[in-house]
C-alpha cells in the first residue's frame, strides 16, 4: 500500500502546546503541514518511531538578534541547536534597515557596541543588498535557512534614515522627521515586518560610549510612529527601559501602546542586587490588561548571565593600561605572560579606563562572579562567589578572579548573573514563569558574541524548571506551551506553536531524560574569522522544521526548510 503521509512520527509523549500534560499519541504530517494527532493508522514515507519520548512543537523565540547572520549565514545557530524553529529579529531598536550607504559604518558601530558584534564581523559579513526596510526583507526571502525568521522594524536605523547624523547623536526630531520616521515604519509593516522596536536604556551605548539613537527619543516622535501603526493596523510594539522611575516610564510606554492600538512587550528582569521594581511592573502589566491593552512583559527563565574569559570579549582586566601588551596575542601566549609576577602585579594594580560606566561597573563586580564550571552551574550558592572564596583563602578578590582565570589553561569562564539572582535564588523568575502577563524572551540569539550565552535557554527551560529544579518545578505541558503557544501568539504568529491538524509542522522529538546542556565554549566561525560563544546541548533526537529534518541527534542533515515570515499568520482554525 502507498503510503499515505509525507512523515509520522509514531508513539511519542505528545506535549502539544496547549498546555495540556503529554498524551501518547502520533503525529503525521504532509507538506509543510500536520495533518492528525493521535492514532495514526497510515503509513509515511518516512517514519520517526519515538518510543515514548517526548514530542513537542518547534520553540519560537521572539526576541533574538541575527539581523546579520542571517544576512550571510543559513544555519541560526546556536538557537537552531535549542529547538527553535522560528526566531524574531529586530529587537531592542536596533538592526541594519533601513540603511543609505552612507549610514552603514554608523548601524555596524551601533550593533557593535549594543549587541557585542564585533565591527570586522559586521564589516565583511552583511550583505548590504537593501536601502529601505521592505527591500531588506526581500534581501531575506530570496534566502534558505535551518528555521524560519521573521523580522522586525528597528527604530535607530529608522531615526538615522530619516534624519541623518542629527538622529545618531540623538537631536530632537522635527514634524517633518518624524512624518519620515513613520512612513517607513508603514512600509516595512506593509511589506511583513512583523513590528516596531526601540530602547530607552542607558546601557545601549557605542562601543566609544556614545548612547544608541534612540534613547533619548521624546514622547511626540514615538507617539507619531505609533500613529502611524495604528492607521495601517499591523505590528507589534517591543521596548526595552531602565525603569528609574517605574510609574513614570510604565505610564509613557502605555499612552504609546494605546496611540499605537497594537500588542505591546518590555524587557521585564529583577535588576541587581535587589531591585523590586519588577514587582510593580507586573502589577501595572495587570492594570493595562485590565483596561483593554495587550502588554507582555517579556521574561528570561534564568538571570541574564555575563561571561568573562581571557578567550572572551571581557574580563576584569581587559580595560587596564597594560592589558594592551596581551590583548591580541593567541590564548597559550597569553596566559604564558599573564602568568609572568611583574605584569600581573601591575594588571592588579591599574585603574581601568572606558568611556561606558555600566561597562566598568559589570568587569570589576568580583562580589558577584563566580567559577563557571562544566555542566554550568547557573543557580550557585552565595559561597561560591570569587570574592566569598578569596576572603576564605585570605586572598584578595581581585587577585583571585586572576588566578581563577589562568585556570584550565586559560580556559576557565567567570559568571556574572547581572539580574534575576536576588538572594541567590531562582524564586522570583518563578513568580515571573508563573504569571498570566509574561512571555519568555530576551535570549538574544545572535548577539553577544563574547559575553552571553543565553540562546540555550529554551533546553534549560525543560531541564531545570520542570525536571531537576530543587523545590516546586513547571509541569512539561506548561513549560512547552510558553516555548511554543505563548511566544507565536505574542508576535501574531498564530499557525505555529501548536501540534493539531493545520499547524506547520515545526516539532521537537526530545530524550527528556537524556536532556543535558553543556557549557558555553569560543568559536572562531563568523566573517573574518570573529569569535563568538557556542553551546550544544544532548537529547535532542530530532528537529522538524516545515516537515522537514533539520536536526538528527544534534546534527544537522543539510536540510534548509526556514523561510522569511512575512506579517502576521493567521491561525489554521
Amino acid at each position: 500500500m502507498a503510503a499515505q503521509y509525507d512523515l509520522v512520527v509514531r508513539n511519542g509523549l505528545v506535549a502539544d502546546g496547549s498546555g495540556a500534560e503529554p498524551r501518547l499519541a502520533d503525529v503525521a504530517i504532509d507538506g509543510d503541514r500536520i495533518v492528525a494527532v493521535g492514532r495514526v493508522t497510515g503509513s509515511g514515507r518516512e517514519e520517526i518511531d519515538t518510543h515514548g519520548v517526548l514530542v513537542t512543537p518547534g520553540f519560537v523565540d521572539v526576541h533574538t538578534h541575527y539581523d546579520g547572520q542571517a544576512t550571510w549565514a543559513s544555519q541560526l545557530s546556536p538557537s537552531s541547536f535549542h529547538g527553535v524553529t522560528t526566531v524574531v529579529t529586530g529587537n531592542c531598536g536596533v538592526g541594519f534597515a533601513p540603511c543609505r550607504p552612507r549610514d552603514r559604518e554608523l548601524l555596524i558601530r551601533v550593533m557593535e557596541g549594543v549587541e557585542d558584534i564585533p565591527e570586522p564581523v559586521l564589516a565583511q559579513g552583511v550583505q548590504w543588498e537593501w536601502e529601505t526596510f521592505p527591500e531588506f526583507l526581500d534581501a531575506l526571502g530570496r534566502r534558505r535557512y535551518d528555521i524560519d525568521i521573521g523580522a522586525q522594524v528597528p527604530h535607530g536605523p529608522v531615526r538615522v534614515y530619516a534624519m541623518g547624523r542629527r538622529g545618531a547623536e540623538r537631536e530632537p526630531a522635527t514634524g517633518a522627521d518624524i512624518a519620515t520616521m513613520t512612513a517607513a515604519v508603514q512600509d516595512g509593516l506593509r511589506a511583513g515586518g512583523l513590528g516596531f522596536t526601540t530602547s530607552r536604556t542607558m546601557i545601549h551605548r557605542l562601543t566609544d560610549g556614545q548612547l544608541a539613537p534612540t534613547i533619548t527619543a521624546a514622547e511626540d516622535e514615538l507617539k507619531g510612529i505609533a500613529r502611524g501603526m495604528r492607521d495601517v493596523d499591523l505590528g507589534v510594539l517591543q521596548g526595552v527601559d531602565d525603569w528609574t522611575d517605574n510609574d513614570a516610564s510604565f505610564a509613557l510606554w502605555q499612552r504609546v501602546a494605546e496611540t499605537a492600538g497594537r500588542p505591546f512587550s518590555f524587557s521585564l528582569v529583577q535588576r541587581m542586587p535587589k531591585d523590586d521594581k519588577w514587582i510593580a511592573q507586573l502589577e501595572k502589566v495587570e492594570a493595562a490588561k485590565a483596561a483593554g491593552l495587550e502588554v507582555r512583559g517579556q521574561i528570561i527563565c534564568r538571570p541574564i548571565g555575563l561571561l568573562f574569559g581571557l578567550d572572551l570579549s571581557f574580563n576584569p582586566f581587559v580595560m587596564n593600561p597594560s592589558w594592551a601588551e596581551v590583548a591580541n596575542l593567541p590564548l597559550a601566549d597569553k596566559v604564558r605572560a599573564l602568568r609572568d609576577p611583574a605584569l600581573r602585579e601591575r594588571l592588579l594594580g591599574e585603574i581601568p579606563d572606558d568611556r561606558n560606566p555600566q561597562l566598568l561597573w559589570m568587569i570589576r563586580s568580583v562580589e558577584g562572579m563566580y567559577l563557571f564550571g562544566d555542566p554550568p552551574d547557573y543557580e550557585p550558592p552565595a559561597s561560591a562567589a570569587v570574592a566569598a572564596q578569596a576572603r576564605a583563602l585570605g586572598k584578595d578578590p581581585l587577585a583571585h578572579a586572576y588566578d581563577l582565570l589562568l585556570e584550565q589553561d586559560g580556559h576557565a569562564v567567570l559568571y556574572m548573573p547581572v539580574s534575576n539572582f536576588a538572594n541567590n535564588t531562582f524564586d522570583n523568575i518563578f513568580t515571573m514563569l508563573r504569571h498570566p502577563g509574561t512571555i519568555l524572551g530576551i535570549g538574544d540569539g545572535g548577539a553577544h558574541c563574547g559575553m552571553i550565552s543565553d540562546a540555550s535557554t529554551t533546553t534549560f527551560m525543560l531541564t531545570y524548571w520542570t525536571r531537576d529544579r530543587k523545590g516546586e518545578k513547571l509541569a512539561v505541558g506548561e513549560a512547552v506551551r510558553k516555548l511554543t503557544r505563548d511566544t507565536a501568539v505574542a508576535l501574531g504568529l498564530r499557525d505555529r506553536g501548536v501540534l493539531a491538524p493545520g499547524y506547520k509542522a515545526d516539532l521537537n522529538v526530545i530524550d527528556y531524560d537524556r536532556l543535558y546542556l553543556h557549557a558555553p565554549y569560543p568559536v572562531r566561525d563568523l566573517p573574518s574569522g570573529g569569535r563568538r560563544l557556542m553551546q550544544r546541548a544532548d537529547g535532542y533526537v530530532a528537529t522538524i522544521k516545515s516537515g522537514t529534518v533539520t536536526y538528527r541527534d544534534g546534527e544537522f542533515t543539510g536540510a534548509l526548510p526556514g523561510r522569511l515570515i512575512r506579517g502576521a499568520q493567521p491561525s489554521p482554525n
